[in-house]
């Protein structure tokens, strides 16, 4: 154990009563000196600290922030150089050398800024005593030294060295490492910010490797450890983390935690009476979710509040609990001051880590000196980063834990005895629970206790390739280094053996590449020796931070970065856009694969990014606090002054107190009893859909709440075969239940919720690796174990690829039960994200009834109910990885109210168009046409109110016209927000009565008898007649305060007359506007864009549908064919002609093994619909991440068929002979039986293989087909011609020697027949939702015609037609993914197009024709590139047939039908055209013949024998194309 500091006892035991400043004689001359010029005594950490370290222990300092902890650890490290430089000995001393290690870059830049007054006036100091130093340097190496930086601290070290853990890792696993031999002190600060994480065990093994690289060099030389922190908690378990109990030494680690005095002045401030009132809990959410805020928001209040705040104070510092909050918050304090005072100046700044490093440091400088007012930061300036004097901390919501908020807090008075004062301004009601509780435990420094990560196996494999790439390690030898860090302090033999047999290759690498070996473990000598590329793959993909695919951005035209933006915004953005980051406005102009380039966007307004990420929750000894605090304030209640002092002393103003008050009594009345630490409430009551919504009230943390919710989950499903939907929080559980369900099952949950505790483990780990947070873990596990490295070092690697390697990777490693990885990624689920043994220890408290569960029935949610139910709304809105099925579930189950509360209108203001906007406003406001006379003036005045004399002028209306109302006493002139007026008479009491106005004299008293709601009348009238405006100009308009304006129009956006959003382009801010008004808006806005298109003629679409198919121009390369078959997913074709006319029509120089490459990495799926006849069959491909709800639902087979199916599904993926002896294993099999099963669950649609092969086989050789057929067909596939001899051999009709059938993939191989080459597996998995299914479909055909209409419908055989799909279509019109116009004549009103394709289509109706050259394209009469038969009606001909089979071909020149060839091209179907459209056609037709290399002999022609035609325009037109008459007709071959 470690011991005590004998001055200083653990847990804030008495220390003397002042330093000692004795203990300044440990010290040289020369820092005693300076110690004693610069401070009045040392501090309590100090003096405990300096006699531990003098006495050569390790030396853990806990102390609040301002006490001088990191002075301490490097004044002793200073003073031993120079000790060792005042030695006069020979030889000289051997140098030593401190290595400092920081969690932050930017501390370590700080740390050193702030060595700079040591290390000169100790210099100083030794002058003034005739003493000689020689310099000490101090070096910083972190990812952002440069070169020539790292270089000279090779050949030079410093003395001081200032790292991050990452670097230290990287010093170590390079030929650096030299430079650090003589390090023998070594200090962790923030110590508390690494220890509970990974990135601390990972710098535990780095720090155990370097101390015996040292060791090899100075075999006697310990590392004394040094820890800092202001936080740390069980400072026992910290200790042992920074120096673990060691066999051969003696020394124990010391902790030094003097008794706090660190003064704190803290506020929690709620800036209005009733919280109630507020739609406060719109912004009870972060990260993305932090968006503009809602009607009647508490933020205009705060911000108010923010202003005045740091108006007051010379330097402030305001800490929220995200990026994307930080950003918004930012640029609306900057927008209050802006307005207030009337200038350009900003009042705050962005800081977190998004904001470039660059950025970041010209931040901290402007604070520090004066520049700037306030930095609105994320938890990127909450460790010890010297930010000078700062006057004020604000926390806007409670901070993450108690911890967090010391650290922030104590970024102000962080000098040696000042006070630290800090504002908390909670967001919502059961926010300011959470704040008070956390204040109330920071003042008295109960924060909360950190787990040390045990044996985290992702990070051993790392070190250990990283130890392995720079010696050669006797195994136990390395395990025994590995063991002195105090995370794998137990380490056992089994999880080593198993992490260095995944290092040498035992598991199989045939599925995935990264699993080969990267070490080789010779277990005989026992000895682990690299493999080629370990120490690059060790350097360029080491760490622990999780990549999150996050784009760098950098100014145009240079290589300063900017900052960063997370994927999913930069995918939402396009070149053009304006965005803020830091304050300042960028516009993009360049958005590469990795990169986003910028320029300066001086003066526009751009929108808020966001980014993606989780939060931690809340730890169980909080929620016990928060439990406890709810049940014993509740008891006090009763005694209200004692409620009351309490919450006093915990900080909270008069508001604060009365909000959290009247919020605990309302709770109380609606469940009669608060949640707590000894009671546990279950609520229900039924939504207005009828469903049942079940909460549970637990102040436990959703820690706690996450693992609980999957076995409540799980056994939900066990006990009423229902798939629940399950929301959890750090505040209890919302689970929702389909109406369907008996009644009785509502109140079984709460019987549910009691769950037996010896079977909570099994439950919950049962459950887990179908979760999505188990996925997301294991890509993280296993890119820290580097199997799932960094492809390009140095550039991005987008996140969905990470997840589609990380699914992979999950499906090969889920082969294996003992695959480290997997195990460690549940070991990190179940014990470092769930706190299963809080839960299990709650669970046995329900079981003895040391907590109560109480069942109570609601008609309303209760307030703790609604708070919970906006945290559904928000998961709802913005879970952009769920699937559109539980998107949709959860839709079906919000309430409306909230969900209209929070989405309100923020997305229009993109949407609208600002000409329409413009337009609707002259209409309604009446400025045109100008008045003809006094009378239309009279009725403007009633119709639109108040209008100023300036306002008359703009409205052409004449001065004697006013003059003459007035006289008439028709209106009355006013002076209204400071300006004259002319009013009708009739508003002189609402004009009166609502804003003061002053009224003349001789108005009848008609007009003066008081109206109810007079200000409201007047709001409503002017929304009427205006168009969206803000509460400035409403403000303005009536001289009214903008607070009081704001006020007056959310109480008619409560009652539902007005609408709040952001709706004018360009224009920033909040605006209100009238219902009506916005509809007439978005009306014209949407007619606007339908106008654009005029509709053009059916021909024209089928011009254009060869171009948007990319036949007109086809590509070359696998990026090509992966286009055209996204463009073909999910339609049927042809078997027989994709590769030999679809396929090559669409990409140049097409070979099937770029297919099959597809097919075979998984990137393509193909699966067959309908057998046909000839071995043909129609047949359906798609990518793979499009495949799911395109599959098809197919009944299940029986038979030997369906017995194979089952052992796919069982089996996974099989070759034909493995499947065959499987299942001939039950009853015999032919290969024959097996082969016809395997086809019939193919043309079925259950099964699909990993190559074409078999199908090409088939094709080839159907059942009763001749050789000669059969050799056509498989030479037409590009990339399988046989030799000509062989051609040759076949044409003659000679039957075919056994090299020349296996040649053509025919005959048995060691797995099988060759027409059952491949892999064989079941389709999936396969989306059973209908709603998902219907959007895929439509998705697939726009993107598929580029416009859907009522036949492409019906077409492609959409269930529930037209009727379900229009549906769909007007949604995504609604989000402007889709725009419906009205494009080609007569297909219908409704006609939804892609944007770009009605003016590409435009282009081509509106080009001149091609005349004498005309274009002609020769297609599968079932391709979705040719329209007839299916988007366009067949052409009237008599006696024609035509239809679009499976091997019929068609001819289209510009558009126009010209042939129509049956199946067997031997009845063809001609359509008059003239004589240059037939030479065309026929051109084309013999190339596309030639393409599919077979013989074509044209018998009968519009029902005529070929024979009986002459002078015949077409037959003339075949025959100048190289057609040859023949006895049976008109013949073109060619070989």
């Amino acid at each position: 154990m470690p011991a005590v500091c004998p001055m200083v006892q653990v847990e804030g035991s008495l220390v003397s009563d002042s330093p000692d400043s004795a203990v300044l004689n440990l010290f040289s001359a020369p820092t005693a000196a300076w110690f004693d010029r610069s401070f009045p005594a040392p501090t309590l950490a100090q003096v405990g600290a300096w006699r531990a370290i003098a006495a050569g222990h390790d030396v853990l300092v806990v102390a609040p922030t301002g006490s001088g902890k990191t002075l301490a650890a490097f004044l002793w490290a200073l003073d031993q150089g120079v000790r060792r430089s005042l030695q006069a000995t020979d030889p000289p001393p051997q140098r030593r050398r401190t290595l400092y290690i920081s969690p932050l870059k930017a501390l370590a830049s700080d740390i050193e800024r702030n060595l700079r007054s040591p290390l000169v006036g100790i210099g100083q100091a030794a002058a003034q005593l005739d003493l000689a130093l020689p310099d000490m340097t101090v070096g910083i190496r972190t990812g952002d030294t440069p070169p020539d930086e790292r270089r000279r601290q090779m050949r030079n070290p410093p003395d001081v060295w200032i790292t991050t853990p990452e670097s230290l890792f990287l010093l170590m696993t390079s030929a650096a490492r030299d430079a650090l031999i003589d390090v023998d002190t070594i200090i962790i600060d923030e110590i508390h910010a690494i220890a509970g994480t990974k990135r601390g065990a990972h710098l535990a093994l780095t720090i155990a490797r370097l101390e015996e690289f040292i060791g090899r060099h100075h075999p006697d030389r310990r590392l004394q450890r040094i820890g800092l922190s202001a936080t740390a908690r069980p400072v026992a378990d910290i200790a042992q983390f920074l120096a673990p109990p060691r066999a051969d030494s003696n020394s124990d680690t010391v902790i030094v935690q003097p008794e706090s005095v660190k003064a704190w002045n803290i506020k929690v401030v709620v800036p209005v009476p009733d919280m109630a009132d507020l739609g406060a809990t719109v912004e009870s959410f972060d990260g993305s979710a932090a968006g503009e805020s809602a009607p009647t928001s508490l933020w205009p209040h705060v911000e108010e509040r923010l202003v005045d705040l740091i108006a007051q104070r010379q330097a402030t510092l305001v800490f929220v609990n995200s990026r994307r909050l930080a950003e918004r918050l930012t640029a609306r304090l900057n927008e209050v001051w802006q307005i207030r005072n009337d200038s350009t100046d900003l009042i705050a700044r962005a800081h977190h880590g998004s904001v470039s490093k660059d950025q970041r440091r010209l931040i901290e400088e402007d604070l520090k000196a004066g520049r700037l007012p306030a930095v609105i930061a994320t938890s990127s300036m909450e460790l010890g980063i010297d930010m000078g004097s700062i006057d004020l901390v604000v926390q806007v919501e409670s901070p993450p834990s108690v911890a967090s908020g010391l650290q922030r807090i104590g970024r102000a008075g962080h000098q040696v005895g000042a006070t630290s004062y800090g504002v908390f301004f909670p967001k919502y009601r059961g926010d300011l629970v959470h704040t008070a509780v956390v204040t109330e435990r920071m003042q008295a420094g109960d924060i909360e206790a950190l787990s040390i990560p045990r044996n985290p196996l992702d990070v051993l494999a790392q070190q250990v390739i990283a130890a392995v790439a720079m010696d050669t390690w006797i195994s136990t030898d390395l395990l025994a280094v590995m063991r002195r860090a105090a995370p794998f302090s137990q380490l056992g033999d089994r999880a080593w053996e198993a992490t260095l047999d995944m290092l040498a290759g035992r598991y199989p690498s045939d599925d995935f590449a990264e699993l080969r070996p990267r070490l080789v473990w010779d277990r005989i000598a026992d000895t682990l020796t690299a493999r080629p590329g370990a120490q690059r793959l060790a350097v360029t993909s080491g760490g622990t931070i999780p990549d999150r695919g996050l784009f760098t951005v950098y100014l145009m035209g240079t290589t300063n970065r900017v900052g960063e933006l997370d994927e999913e915004m930069v995918y939402e953005s396009r070149v053009g856009d304006v965005f803020s980051l830091g304050a300042t406005s960028w516009r993009i102009e360049e958005i590469t694969h990795d990169r986003v380039f910028v320029s300066p966007a001086v003066g526009q307004v751009g929108r808020l990014p966001f980014w993606r990420g989780d939060r931690p929750g809340r730890p169980l000894e909080l929620g016990i606090a928060i439990g406890e605090f709810l049940r014993t304030l509740d008891v006090s209640v009763a005694a209200e002054s004692s409620a009351t002092k309490r919450l006093s002393d915990a900080g909270l103003d008069d508001f604060a107190r009365r909000n959290l008050l009247a919020y605990l009594a309302e709770q109380r009345a609606a469940t009669g009893v608060l949640p707590s630490d000894t009671s546990i409430v279950v609520e229900r009551f039924r939504d207005e859909l009828g469903d049942w919504r079940i909460v549970v009230h637990s102040p436990f943390g959703a820690q706690v709440h996450a693992p609980w919710a999957l076995a409540l989950g799980a056994r939900l499903r066990a006990e009423f075969d229902v798939e629940p939907q399950i929301m959890h929080a750090d505040d209890g559980i919302v689970l929702r239940l389909p109406d369907t369900m008996d009644d009785a099952a509502p109140r079984a949950v709460a019987d549910l919720v009691m769950l037996d505790p010896d079977e909570i483990d099994a439950l919950v780990t049962s459950s887990i690796g179908g979760s999505a947070l188990f996925a997301g873990r294991f890509r993280e596990c296993a890119a820290r174990a580097l199997l799932l490295p960094r492809r390009n070092p140095g550039k991005r690697s987008p996140l969905w690829q990470q997840r589609q390697r990380s699914a992979h990777l999950l499906s090969v490693a889920s082969r294996y039960p003992d695959f480290p990885i997997v195990l460690e990624t549940v070991r990190e689920c179940l014990q470092d994200v769930f706190d299963l043994t809080g839960l299990r220890k709650i669970l046995t408290d329900i079981a003895q009834r040391k907590i109560t569960v109480v069942d109570v029935e609601s008609q309303q949610p209760s307030p703790f109910a609604q708070s919970l139910l906006f945290g559904y709304v928000a998961e709802f809105l913005y879970d952009g990885d769920a699937p559109l099925a539980e998107r949709r579930a959860a839709a079906l189950t919000l309430d409306t109210g909230l969900l209209a509360e929070l989405m309100g209108q923020s997305e229009l203001r993109d949407l609208l168009d600002s000409e329409v906007i413009a337009h609707v406003i002259a209409r309604v406001g009446r400025h045109s046409p100008p008045p003809r006379h006094a009378e239309d003036v009279a009725d403007l005045l009633r119709l639109v109110g108040p209008i100023s004399v300036s306002d008359a002028h703009l409205r052409q209306i004449p001065t004697d016209w006013l003059t003459h109302l007035v006289a008439t006493r028709r209106a009355i002139k006013v002076r209204v927000g400071g300006h004259d007026h002319i009013a009708a008479i009739e508003d002189a009491a609402r004009l009166r009565d609502a804003l003061g106005v002053a009224l003349p004299v001789g108005i009848p008293d008609a007009f003066l008898t008081s109206v109810d709601k007079p200000l409201q009348d007047l709001l409503l009238r002017y929304a009427r007649t205006h168009g969206p405006f803000s509460a400035l100009q409403v403000a303005t308009a009536f001289g009214l305060g903008e607070h009081v304006a704001e006020r007056a129009l959310a109480e008619q956006v409560a009652q539902g007359r007005l609408l709040e959003g952001d709706f004018t382009p360009g224009r920033i801010g909040t605006e209100w506007c009238d219902a009506d008004v916005l509809r007439q808006i978005r009306r014209g806005t949407v007619a606007a864009l339908r106008s654009e298109a005029e509709p053009v003629p059916p021909q024209i679409f089928a011009r254009f549908l060869p171009a948007w198919q990319g036949i007109s121009t086809p590509q070359r390369g696998v990026d090509a064919l992966l286009r055209a078959l996204e463009l073909l997913a999910g339609v049927s074709l042809p078997a027989s002609q994709l590769e030999t006319l679809i396929l090559p029509q669409r990409v140049k120089d097409y070979r099937v093994g770029d297919l099959d490459a597809l097919l075979s990495t998984g990137e393509v799926v193909w699966w067959g619909v309908g057998a046909l006849p000839g071995g043909d069959g129609w047949l359906r491909l798609a990518p793979a991440d499009l495949a799911a709800p395109l599959l098809p639902q197919a009944p299940p087979p029986i038979g030997l068929a369906g017995r194979a199916l089952a052992a796919l599904h069982e089996r996974g993926a099989q070759f034909f002979r493995p499947l065959w002896e499987y299942l001939s294993a039950a009853e015999s099999v032919s290969d024959t039986e097996l082969e016809v099963a395997l086809w019939q669950l193919v043309w079925g649609g259950h099964i699909t293989n990993d190559t074409l092969a078999p199908l090409r086989v088939h094709l080839s050789h159907p059942k009763k087909k001749s050789s000669r057929a059969s050799t056509k067909s498989i030479h037409a596939i590009p990339g399988t011609t046989p030799t000509p001899a062989l051609a040759a051999r076949s044409r003659s009709g000679r039957t075919r020697p056994r090299t020349a059938r296996l040649r053509a993939g025919r005959g048995p191989t060691a797995n099988g027949p060759a027409s059952m080459a491949g892999r064989w597996s079941a389709l999936g998995p396969i989306s059973t939702d209908p709603t998902e299914r219907l959007l895929a479909k439509c998705e697939a055909i726009v993107e598929r015609y580029g416009i859907a209409t009522r036949n492409i419908v019906a077409a492609e055989d959409v269930t529930g037609g037209f009727a379900a799909a229009y549906r769909v279509f007007s949604s995504m019109e609604e989000a402007q993914l889709l725009r419906r116009t009205y494009a080609i004549e007569g297909l219908g009103a409704a006609q939804f197009a892609v944007p770009g394709a009605v003016d590409r289509l435009r282009q081509m109706a509106t080009a001149d024709t091609p005349g004498d050259s005309p274009t002609s394209y020769t297609l599968a009469a079932a391709d979705v590139a040719q329209p007839y038969g299916a988007a366009l009606p067949w052409p009237q001909l008599p006696g024609a047939r035509p239809s679009r089979a499976a091997g019929a071909l068609v001819t289209m020149t510009d558009g126009c039908l010209v042939w129509h060839l049956e199946r067997g091209l031997r009845t063809m179907s001609s359509w008059t055209h003239p004589e240059a459209v037939l030479r065309s056609a026929a051109k084309s037709l013999a190339a596309g013949l030639s393409q599919l290399d077979r013989r074509c002999v044209i018998v009968r022609i519009n029902g005529s024998s070929v024979g009986e035609l002459t002078n015949d325009p077409v037959v003339e037109a075949l025959l100048s194309a190289g057609f040859v008459r023949t006895p049976r007709g008109i013949s073109l071959y060619r070989s």
